[in-house]
C-alpha cells in the first residue's frame, strides 16, 4: 500500500471517488414517470384530473378521478401547462423543491479546494529526494555501490599491475588508518585519475579499491553530469560533493571523466556553455575555498590528452595511474582469472595462449575465454581444450570463420600465392616477426590471413624492425607480381599500413637519413570537442613536403625490391607452399618452418615446443617501462578483402 500511495493513480482514484460523491447528494434525482407529457395533457383535456401540486420549478404531482397517483416532470417552462391547467378549473398547489444534506453542499464547495490541495501535495512527494522523480533532475545520480549488492572485488581479482595496485592500496590504508599518514604531516592525494587504453581494466581497479575500502564509495558516469537542462550539470557536482561529505570518508569514482572534463574554450557557446559549468563547478569542489576533507575523487580515462589542464595539476587530480595493455606475465594471469570457473582440459598450456595474445587488454582476454567456452558448446564438448582457444584467438582477431563461402580457383590461387609471400618474408627476414599461422579459410571480410607474433612484447622498435615489417607486408603484392603476373585489391591494406609506417618513420621517428632526426608536422591541440588528433597542422614548407614523399617512396621501393628478391630466390619454396596451403588451407609455424628447411640449407629448423620453451624465456627476460607506446606493435594480421 506504502508503494501504491507514491503513484500517481491512487491519488487520480481518490480525486473521482469525491467527485462522484458530490453529484450523488448535489444532482437531483431523475423523476420516473408514470405516464407521457402527451397523456398528461390528454387526461387534463378529459376531465380526469381536478387536483395537482407543483414542486419546484418542473415537476407536477397529483392524482387522478380513479385514484392514481402520478408524478412526471415537465419539458421548458411551467408557465404553459399552468395555464392549461387553469383554462381546465383544475386546483393548483405549489410546494418547494426538497434540499440536499448540508454537509453535501460544503462538499460541492470545498471541492475545487480538496482537488487543489491534492495536486500541491502530489508535485511536492515527487520534488523530494533524488531518482528520476518529478523536479529532481538538479540532483546526483551517483550510485551507492555497498547498496548494489554486486559481489565485492578486491585486489586478489585483478591480475598483476602490482604497481598500480600499490599506489591505489595507499588510499585505502589512509582511510583506514589516516592517523599513520597525519602523524608525518603527510596528506593523501585529493584525486587519483586511471589512465589507460579501453578495456585494461580501469573500472575494475576502482572496484577492487570500493572492495578493500570498506568505505562508502559512490559511481558516477561522466556523461550523467550534463543534461538538456542549462546549469542541472553543475547542480548536480554541487549534490554529489554533499553526499560525500555527508558519508565522509568515502570514495567518488568518475568513469569516462573526458565526457565532463573536456579543455575549455572550444565549446560552441563560449564560457557559458553547459560543459564548462559543470567542468568549472567540479574544479571548484576539489580544490576551493572549502576543503573536502575525507572525499577522493577517483576518475577513469583513455583520453588524457583532451583534458582541461587545470583538473592535472597538484591539488586536483595530484596522481595519474597508467593502467596500460597487460604483458606477457599479465595476460596469463588475468587468463588464468576468467578460466578458473570454466572446466579446462589438460592440454590447454595457458603459456602459451598468453603467448599468442600480445597487444591483447584485460577485456579482449575475457572475451578469448567466453569465445573458447561458446566453441566447445557448440562443438557438445565436456571441456574446453587448446583447439577452441586456438579458434578462439583467429575468431577474435579476424572474425568467424565462412567455410561457406564459395571462391573461384582463381581467387584462391590469388590468396593462397599472397598469404604465401606474407608468411615467407615473415620468417626468412631477420628482424621481422615469426610467422605464427596463414590460412585461406575466408574470416569476417578477410579472404585469409597471416598471424606474425613478436618473440617478446617490445617496449622500443627499431628502424631495421620497422624496414622489414614494410617488407613482409609488401610480400603478398609482390608475390601476385612475380607467381602470377598481375596484382590484386587484395593488397590495399597492406599498402595503407606500409605506408602510414614509413610515413611515421620520416615524419616522427627521425629515422630518414635524408631529413635527419626532426619530428615533422604537430597534432592539433584546438577543436578538442571535435577530438585533438583528427589532423596534424603543416609546420614545414612545401619543399619539406615534397622531400618527405620522395623518402617515403624511397623507404616503400626498397622494401619492395627486397621483397622482389627474397621471393625470386626461393620460388621453389613458394610453390611448395602454395600447394601445401591449398591442401590444408591452414598452416602453423611447424609446418612452415619443415618447408622451409626442405630448401633452405643454412635454415636451422626448430620443433615447435622448442620455440615455445625459448620464447618463453625471452618472455620473463623483456620487462621494462612501455615508454614508446606508439611504437608498441600489437597482432601483425594481413587482412584481405576480396570484394
Amino acid at each position: 500500500m506504502n508503494k501504491f500511495s507514491k503513484n500517481i493513480g491512487f491519488y487520480l482514484i481518490i480525486i473521482a471517488i469525491s467527485f462522484l460523491i458530490a453529484q450523488y447528494f448535489i444532482t437531483p434525482t431523475p423523476v420516473e414517470e408514470d405516464f407521457s407529457y402527451s397523456e398528461f395533457i390528454q387526461l387534463i383535456e378529459t376531465e380526469q384530473i381536478e387536483e395537482v401540486t407543483i414542486v419546484g420549478e418542473n415537476i407536477i404531482e397529483g392524482e387522478t378521478i380513479d385514484g392514481k397517483e402520478f408524478e412526471i416532470n415537465i419539458p421548458g417552462t411551467i408557465e404553459k401547462i399552468e395555464q392549461t391547467l387553469q383554462d381546465n378549473n383544475i386546483v393548483i398547489n405549489t410546494e418547494p423543491a426538497p434540499e440536499p444534506p448540508w454537509w453535501a453542499s460544503i462538499l460541492g464547495y470545498l471541492f475545487p479546494v480538496i482537488l487543489i490541495l491534492g495536486f500541491w501535495f502530489f508535485i511536492m512527494k515527487r520534488m523530494q529526494g533524488g531518482g528520476n522523480k518529478v523536479m529532481s533532475f538538479g540532483k546526483s545520480k551517483a550510485r551507492r555501490h555497498d547498496e548494489e549488492g554486486k559481489k565485492r572485488v578486491t585486489f586478489d581479482d585483478v591480475a598483476n599491475y602490482e604497481e598500480v595496485k600499490e599506489e591505489l592500496r595507499e588510499v585505502v590504508e589512509f582511510l583506514k588508518s589516516p592517523e599513520k599518514f597525519s602523524k608525518l604531516g603527510a596528506e593523501i592525494p585529493k584525486g587519483i585519475l586511471l589512465v589507460g587504453p579501453p578495456g585494461t581494466g580501469k573500472t575494475l581497479m576502482a572496484r577492487a579499491v570500493a572492495g578493500e575500502a570498506g568505505v562508502p564509495f559512490f559511481i558516477i558516469s561522466g556523461s550523467d553530469f550534463v543534461e538538456m537542462f542549462v546549469g542541472v550539470g553543475a547542480s548536480r557536482v554541487r549534490d554529489l560533493f554533499e553526499q560525500g561529505k555527508e558519508n565522509a570518508p568515502c570514495i567518488i569514482f568518475v568513469d569516462e571523466l573526458d565526457a565532463v572534463g573536456r579543455q575549455r574554450g572550444a565549446g560552441v557557446g563560449g564560457g557559458h556553455d553547459e560543459r564548462e559549468q559543470t567542468l568549472n563547478q567540479l574544479l571548484v569542489e576539489m580544490d576551493g575555498f572549502e576543503p573536502n576533507e575525507g572525499i577522493i575523487l577517483m576518475a577513469a580515462t583513455n583520453r588524457p590528452d583532451v583534458l582541461d589542464p587545470a583538473l592535472l595539476r597538484p591539488g586536483r587530480f595530484d596522481r595519474q595511474v597508467i593502467v596500460d595493455k597487460p604483458d606477457f606475465k599479465g595476460r596469463r594471469g588475468v587468463l588464468k582469472i576468467h578460466v578458473q570457473n570454466k572446466p579446462i582440459a589438460n592440454d590447454v598450456d595457458l603459456d602459451i595462449v598468453a603467448k599468442r595474445t600480445p597487444g591483447f587488454t584485460g577485456a579482449d582476454m575475457e572475451n578469448l575465454a567466453n569465445e573458447a567456452a561458446i566453441l566447445a558448446a557448440r562443438r557438445d564438448k565436456r571441456q574446453i581444450s587448446m583447439l577452441e582457444f586456438d579458434d578462439a584467438i583467429d575468431r577474435v582477431i579476424a572474425g568467424p570463420q565462412k567455410k561457406s563461402r564459395l571462391i573461384s580457383d582463381k581467387e584462391k590461387d590469388i590468396v593462397s600465392y599472397h598469404e604465401t609471400g606474407h608468411a615467407l618474408l615473415g620468417e626468412l627476414l631477420e628482424h621481422a616477426d615469426p610467422t605464427h599461422k596463414v590460412s585461406i579459410i575466408p574470416r569476417g571480410r578477410a579472404g585469409g590471413f597471416t598471424i606474425n607474433l613478436p618473440e617478446a612484447d617490445k617496449n622500443y622498435v627499431t628502424k631495421s624492425e620497422l624496414t622489414d615489417k614494410i617488407t613482409a607486408l609488401l610480400g603478398g603484392r609482390v608475390a601476385e607480381e612475380i607467381f602470377l603476373n598481375d596484382i590484386s585489391t587484395g593488397a590495399q591494406n597492406d599498402l595503407e599500413r606500409a605506408t602510414k609506417i614509413a610515413r611515421s618513420m620520416v615524419t616522427e621517428y627521425g629515422m630518414s637519413d635524408e631529413i635527419g632526426p626532426l619530428t615533422l608536422g604537430q597534432k592539433n591541440g584546438d577543436q578538442v570537442f571535435l577530438g585533438r588528433d583528427i589532423s596534424r597542422s603543416k609546420n614545414y614548407s612545401e619543399e619539406v613536403a615534397a622531400l618527405i614523399d620522395e623518402e617515403v617512396k624511397d623507404f616503400i621501393d626498397s622494401a619492395y625490391n627486397k621483397a622482389r628478391e627474397i621471393l625470386n630466390e626461393n620460388k621453389e619454396m613458394v610453390e611448395a607452399m602454395v600447394a601445401e596451403l591449398k591442401e590444408k588451407e591452414t598452416l602453423v609455424s611447424d609446418d612452415i618452418n619443415k618447408i622451409i628447411a626442405e630448401y633452405k640449407e643454412d635454415y636451422e629448423y626448430e620443433p615447435a615446443e622448442e620455440a615455445n620453451s625459448k620464447t618463453e624465456s625471452k618472455e620473463e627476460e623483456s620487462r621494462g617501462s612501455n615508454l614508446d607506446l606508439e611504437a608498441n606493435p600489437e597482432i601483425n594480421i594481413n587482412l584481405k578483402n576480396n570484394n
